[in-house]
């Protein structure tokens, strides 16, 4: 489990293919590697992944087919920038929300739009995503803990503080850039609990 609360940018040093889809990749990092031990679960752009090998500079991980086609995992390259926060402990402060790091789909930023202090996103999600999204709910971008400001037919609102700014990939994505999207633990299930009522109720 996680929280959404970034811990610091790596740099992706080595993407290998091991398959026809899966790869590895080689990660650059530093508050990371502090405690790190062969079999943590480190969240990459809000994607659980398990550490396979790691030295004093960087980690690697292993990434299945399903987690390449179905994240953004598939647009990285060397050089690129990634989130990372290790798993949550029992004894950490909880700042964030639950996150599985079991990515639900992809958005796409439509609009980034400054005002003041802060850096509003509009993301345009899959269809049907808006039952899950609400109003000063929550979601996990690209592994991140935001607050939805505003949920429309096909897209949503988020907005980014300073700070959130510098210290995560986020902030130098532009209109057009892919996301990784994590929908609330909580109305997932409650959602999924409806559907099952929706079809028992209909008699299958």
């Amino acid at each position: 489990m996680f929280t959404g609360i970034i811990e610091e940018q790596g740099t992706v040093k080595r993407i290998e293919k091991t398959d026809e889809q899966s790869v590895t990749l080689t990660i650059s990092a530093a508050t990371i590697l502090e405690d790190v031990k062969t079999g943590d679960s480190i969240a990459v752009n809000g994607i659980c992944l398990t550490v396979t090998r790691f030295t004093s500079e960087d980690f690697q991980v292993d990434v299945m087919p399903e987690t390449v086609k179905a994240t953004s995992l598939n647009r990285l390259h060397a050089g690129s920038g990634v989130n990372l926060e290790r798993a949550m402990q029992v004894n950490d402060r909880f700042g964030g929300h639950f996150i599985s790091g079991h990515v639900d789909g992809i958005g796409a930023i439509t609009k980034k739009e400054k005002e003041e202090n802060a850096v509003y996103y509009n993301i345009k999600a899959e269809k049907n995503a808006s039952a899950l999204l609400m109003k000063k709910g929550s979601i996990a971008v690209d592994g991140i803990s935001l607050t939805v400001f505003d949920v429309q037919e096909e897209t949503f609102t988020v907005s980014l503080i300073p700070h959130t700014t510098a210290v995560t990939t986020l902030g130098n994505k532009k209109m057009g850039d892919i996301v990784n999207l994590e929908y609330d633990m909580l109305g997932k299930y409650v959602r999924n609990i409806l559907d099952h009522q929706t079809v028992k109720s209909a008699g299958y």
